[in-house]
C-alpha cells in the first residue's frame, strides 16, 4: 500500500512549517534512512528522513511552500510493483501514513481519522470530550486554556487544525458567548475571560501615512512565533519585577585569573574564555537550588517543581531570538557553560538547533549588557517561571562604610509569574543571584 509522508512537527508547539526543499525528486528511489527535505519553522532548519523503502511516487506540497499544517500529507512513497495511478489525490484516512521522523528520531504514526487525530510530537492530549457518537475532541493546550478561560465549551466549537483538532485560532473565533456574573455595581463581567484590545488594522494604519513613504516586509514564520507568544505572555502571564544591583569587582577579578590558566592549542589558542554571562548562568543555576520553590512552572492544577537547573539563555539572530538552553547548569563548571553556550549562539545563527536544545527550561536569562543598555525588565518565557534581565556593567560611585569608592556596577532586574513566584520569594530568589556574583567562590564549594 502506498505510504504517505506527512508534514512533522518539529516542537511541542508547532502548528505549521515551511517546506523549504525536497533533496529528492518524484521517480527517484528511497530507502530508509534517505534525507527527503528541509523543513523550516520559526527557529530551525531540520531535516526528514524516508522510514521506508520504495519510490517517491508523488509530491504533494511544492518546495517553498509556507503555512504547511502539522500531519498534512507532503508527498506518497510507493512500494515494490505499485504505480502513481495507485494514489488518489489525496490520501485516505484509513491508507497506511507513517509520519516521516525528524533526522535523528524515530516517529511513526498511522494517518489519524477525522475525530482521532494525533497530537504534534511532545505534546499529550489530555481534553477527551465525550460527542454524542462517542467519539473524541482533540484541541491544543492553548486552545484548552483558552477555552477554560472563556468558559467556551469544546464541543462548540469546529477546530480547523488538521483533521479537526481545535487550535487557539478557533477558540479566539468563536462565536460561543462566556458565561458571565454581575460585578459589585451591576455590570455584567466575563467569568474567567481575558478581554485583549483589538489591534488596529493593516489598512487603519497605512492610512496615517503618504503613499510611496513606506516599504513592506512582511513577517516571516520567526516574526508571526515571536509576536504571538509575547502577546499571550503578557496577556495571561501576571508579570512582577525586582531589580538589585550587584558588585563585579570579585567576579571580574576571578574571571581574569581563569581566563589566564585557560589552556591553548598548539596555535595558543585557549580552550575557552570565561565571560561575564557565563558566571550569570551558573549563578542562577546554583540560586534556583538554593531556593527551589522559585525552581517552578505553572499549570493549571500544579507547581512543577523542577530537581535541575536548566538555564535558557536568549540569543539574538537574524530576525528574532532564540533561547537555547543549558541542562543541569548548577552540575557544569564555568568552562563547560562558556564552551556550550559558543555552540548553541554558532548553531542558532544558522538556524541548526535541535528543538530539544532550545525547548522547555526552568527560567532564561537575557543579557542586553553587551549592547550598553542599563536596565530594563524581560518578558517571562512560559511554561518558564522567571527570566533575568542583565544590563550592562559600569563604574559608579558607591558608598562602602563612611567613604565614598568607585566599583564596577551591574543592574539586573528579575521578571516572575506571580502566580508561581511571588513578590518575597522573587526578592529571596534574587538575592541569592546577587550573592553568587559578588562572591563567587561560593558557587565553587
Amino acid at each position: 500500500m502506498p505510504v504517505t509522508i506527512l508534514m512533522p512537527a518539529l516542537s511541542p508547539t508547532m502548528e505549521k512549517g515551511k517546506l523549504a526543499k525536497w533533496l529528492k525528486k518524484e521517480g527517484d528511489k528511497v530507502k530508509s534512512g534517505d534525507v527527503l527535505a528541509e523543513i523550516e519553522t520559526d527557529k530551525a532548519t531540520m531535516e526528514i528522513e524516508a522510514i521506508d523503502e520504495g519510490t517517491l511516487g508523488r509530491i504533494i506540497v511544492a518546495e517553498g511552500t509556507e503555512d504547511v499544517l502539522v500531519n498534512a500529507p507532503i508527498a506518497v512513497i510507493l512500494g515494490e510493483g505499485e504505480k502513481l495511478s495507485d494514489v488518489a489525490a489525496q490520501p485516505s484516512p484509513g491508507a497506511k501514513a507513517p509520519v516521516s521522523p525528524v533526522k535523528g528520531e524515530t516517529q511513526k504514526a498511522q494517518l489519524p481519522t477525522p475525530n482521532q487525530v494525533s497530537p504534534p510530537a511532545g505534546e499529550t492530549v489530555a481534553t477527551k470530550v465525550a460527542t454524542g457518537e462517542g467519539g473524541r475532541i482533540f484541541a491544543t493546550p492553548l486552545a484548552r486554556r483558552l477555552a477554560a478561560q472563556k468558559s467556551i465549551s469544546l464541543q462548540s466549537v469546529a477546530g480547523s487544525g488538521p483533521y479537526g483538532r481545535i487550535l487557539a485560532r478557533d477558540i479566539e473565533t468563536s462565536q460561543t458567548a462566556p458565561q458571565s456574573t454581575v460585578g459589585a455595581r451591576g455590570a455584567a463581567t466575563s467569568s474567567g475571560a481575558n478581554v485583549a484590545a483589538s489591534s488596529i488594522s493593516e489598512a487603519s494604519v497605512l492610512k496615517l501615512f503618504e503613499s510611496g513613504s513606506y516599504d513592506l516586509v512582511p513577517h516571516d514564520g520567526m516574526r508571526k512565533t515571536i509576536a504571538r507568544r509575547l502577546t499571550e505572555s503578557k496577556q495571561t502571564v501576571p508579570h512582577f519585577y525586582v531589580t538589585v544591583d550587584i558588585s563585579l569587582e570579585n567576579l571580574l577579578a576571578l574571571r581574569e585569573r581563569l581566563n589566564l590558566q585557560a589552556p591553548k592549542d598548539k596555535d595558543g589558542k585557549p580552550a575557552w574564555k570565561v565571560s561575564v554571562n557565563d558566571f550569570v548562568i551558573k549563578a542562577m543555576a546554583m540560586a534556583l537550588i538554593k531556593v527551589p520553590d522559585a525552581n517552578v512552572s505553572w499549570t493549571e492544577n500544579n507547581m512543577v517543581k523542577h530537581h535541575h537547573a536548566d538555564v535558557g539563555v536568549a540569543v539574538s539572530i537574524p530576525g528574532g531570538l532564540i533561547t537555547p538552553i543549558v541542562r543541569k547548569a548548577e552540575t557544569k563548571g564555568l568552562a563547560q557553560i562558556s564552551i556550550e553556550m559558543k555552540d548553541y549562539a554558532a548553531r542558532a545563527k544558522s538556524r541548526k538547533l535541535n528543538p530539544s536544545e532550545y525547548t522547555g527550561g526552568s527560567c532564561s536569562v537575557s543579557n542586553m549588557g553587551m549592547m550598553g543598555v542599563k536596565n530594563f525588565q524581560a518578558i517571562v518565557n512560559p511554561p518558564q517561571a522567571t527570566i533575568l534581565a542583565v544590563g550592562a556593567g559600569e563604574r559608579r560611585a558607591v558608598v562602602r562604610g563612611n567613604d565614598i569608592v568607585i566599583e564596577q556596577l551591574m543592574s539586573v532586574t528579575l521578571s516572575t509569574d506571580h502566580r508561581a513566584v511571588d513578590g518575597a520569594l522573587g526578592a529571596e530568589f534574587l538575592g541569592a543571584i546577587k550573592m553568587y556574583l559578588e562572591e563567587p567562590g561560593l558557587m565553587l564549594v
